[in-house]
């Protein structure tokens, strides 16, 4: 009798545990299933938020039924409960226990700012002012006080920052994106200068990169760079002006309304290169890597000149004769279509100097 009441209660303990196990289990297997989320959700971690107190805002949030399941799993798993501070978002059909692999990761949610091939650093600054999510720090810095904090203070800011698409998390900073594409551009300059071609007009890579810059602008058209590049080239070594619209442009500054006369390019700037010897003081705009490489080899043709034909593409010419037909053909004769690079913000310039290389 008593071997039969001592069996039966081993059998109870034995089913309750057994019960209890199935009970546990079942509500981990309820981290696994799929939460439906209308639209994605940004969800923070504080620094120093606890595993169970993290478990709770989840709860809260409607992103877990229950918060006890979290809390046994961090129990049972503490290794794997380990979360990080930071923003993170959560899509549609993410389950809790994927929520929590993301958080334990780090795997902070990302935003981007881009930098656009021919910008201005205003532009720059324009973008980084309007980044979601962007801790602003130098909204009211001077240019000069950013040059000091990138580790070039006394330079001039145009054309010193790579132009590229980058990624930060909601503790990052302008400061720290503008330091990271000054020294990108450092980098990229290093490794095109070089390789560069032998006999070029530079005498250090800054000259190459104002070259760059101008190339940059007066083309949008990839296949055209070196041609560009070209002409440039062969007019300094020959000692003669560039004399292109870009850096007239850039030496009007706020006066710029998207055209230019022949007044313009009779009033000088340092920048006015239908005025001034060489290359202008500084770049005019951010090169990217294409435009600094053609910099560096340039087309070895025999063009002095070029025009814009129109439909985006330049039509080259060796003498000043041919140059003068063809600003007669799609200069005074333009086409009702008629656009001066593939970028459709950009304005084709008037009243080109019948002389000038673009």
């Amino acid at each position: 009798m008593i071997k039969k009441l001592l069996l039966a209660c081993v059998s109870v303990a034995v089913l309750a545990a057994a019960g209890t196990g199935l009970w546990v289990w079942q509500g981990l297997q309820s981290l696994e299933r799929p939460v439906a989320l209308e639209e994605p959700v940004l969800f923070n971690v504080p620094q120093g938020a606890t595993f169970s107190e993290v478990a709770g805002r989840l709860e809260a949030e409607g992103l877990v039924p229950d918060r006890l399941w979290l809390r046994v799993f961090g129990r049972l798993y503490p290794q794997q409960s380990v979360i990080k501070a930071g923003d993170y978002e959560f899509l549609d059909g993410m389950s809790p226990r994927e929520m929590v692999k993301i958080m334990v990761s780090g795997d902070t949610k990302h935003w981007y700012v881009q930098f656009i091939e021919g910008w201005t650093f205003r532009d720059m600054r324009q973008a980084l002012a309007r980044a979601d999510r962007l801790n602003k720090v130098t909204t009211d810095w001077t240019d000069e006080q950013i040059m000091s904090a990138v580790g070039a203070e006394g330079e001039h800011p145009e054309g010193r920052f790579f132009p590229d698409t980058y990624a930060y998390t909601s503790s990052g900073s302008d400061l720290e994106l503008l330091k990271r594409a000054f020294i990108r551009m450092e980098q990229v300059l290093a490794e095109e200068w070089a390789a560069r071609e032998e006999g070029l007009p530079y005498d250090s890579p800054y000259e190459a990169l104002i070259m760059a810059s101008i190339v940059e602008r007066e083309t949008g058209a990839p296949h055209e760079r070196e041609q560009v590049a070209g002409v440039f080239v062969r007019r300094l070594q020959k000692g003669m002006r560039l004399q292109t619209d870009p850096t007239v442009i850039y030496g009007m500054g706020d006066s710029y309304q998207g055209r230019i006369g022949r007044r313009d390019l009779r009033t000088y700037t340092p920048y006015n290169t239908y005025r001034i010897d060489g290359l202008p003081p500084t770049p005019i705009a951010l090169p990217g890597r294409e435009a600094i490489h053609a910099a560096l080899h340039p087309d070895d043709g025999d063009a002095l000149y070029f025009v814009a034909r129109g439909d985006g593409t330049h039509k080259f010419s060796r003498t000043l004769a041919e140059h003068q037909k063809a600003v007669r053909e799609f200069q005074l004769n333009r086409r009702d279509d008629y656009r001066s690079s593939p970028a459709p913000e950009e304005a084709a310039s008037e009243d080109k100097e019948k002389g000038g290389a673009g």
